[in-house]
């Protein structure tokens, strides 16, 4: 009984996925779906990335967490449009949350960053019509997280490791990481970058800038 209701619970988030999809399609729109532990850097990376591109690309933003507005309100500061999403208790954003977000949004041609709740696995299980699944690694997490969460790695079209400015101070096996990743998912982009120092920003950017509408 509870694996039937859990398959009718992803049927009914897919359908609702697949709307957004449409949506997206339809205003010409590439949605990212962010993923990553609290503390990645997930934030600092979304920050750093409007600064970059928000005088060429529309940029729009829907900020999940489980409580407050914090990071919403940090990135409203750059002048784009955010909206938040508290899940007040769920692990994750899933495509019904995402569309009663699109309510308050005014879809433009451009990217519409999603970042999710703070977690490596239940984030991976729901699609909310994102084009892009990304997930963020920071340096100080370790190198196995390929090998303890492969969901969202074998799902992802990117990985962001971030906080490379880190790497001389930790013990971080990048070869270990990327063979890691390799074995679930030969066809993920791998970014590793400082957003504090600016170290590998641009390679990050150019790749959003190839994938836009």
């Amino acid at each position: 009984m509870e694996i039937k209701l859990v398959k009718n619970i992803l049927d009914v988030n897919d359908k609702l996925a697949e709307e957004n999809k449409t949506l997206f399609r339809e205003n010409k729109v590439t949605a990212i779906n962010i993923i990553g532990s609290p503390g990645s850097g997930k934030t600092t990376l979304l920050l750093k990335t409007i600064e970059a591109l928000k005088d060429e690309l529309n940029i729009q933003v829907i900020e999940g967490d489980i409580a407050s507005s914090i990071d919403a309100e940090t990135i409203s500061k750059k002048d784009v449009e955010v909206v938040q999403i508290n899940t007040e208790g769920e692990c994750h954003l899933d495509a019904n949350m995402i569309k009663q977000a699109l309510k308050n949004l005014d879809l433009k041609p451009g990217l519409l960053f999603v970042e999710n709740v703070g977690n490596l696995v239940c984030p991976a299980e729901f699609e909310i019509g994102e084009d892009f699944k990304v997930a963020v690694l920071s340096i100080p997490e370790g190198h196995d997280k390929p090998y303890k969460y492969p969901l969202i790695f074998s799902k992802a079209k990117a990985v962001v490791v971030t906080k490379s400015d880190l790497l001389p101070y930790i013990d971080f096996d990048m070869n270990a990481f990327r063979s890691g990743l390799a074995s679930l998912n030969q066809d993920c982009r791998v970014f590793v970058l400082s957003a504090k120092t600016g170290e590998g920003m641009q390679e990050w950017i150019d790749w959003l800038r190839q994938i836009r509408p």
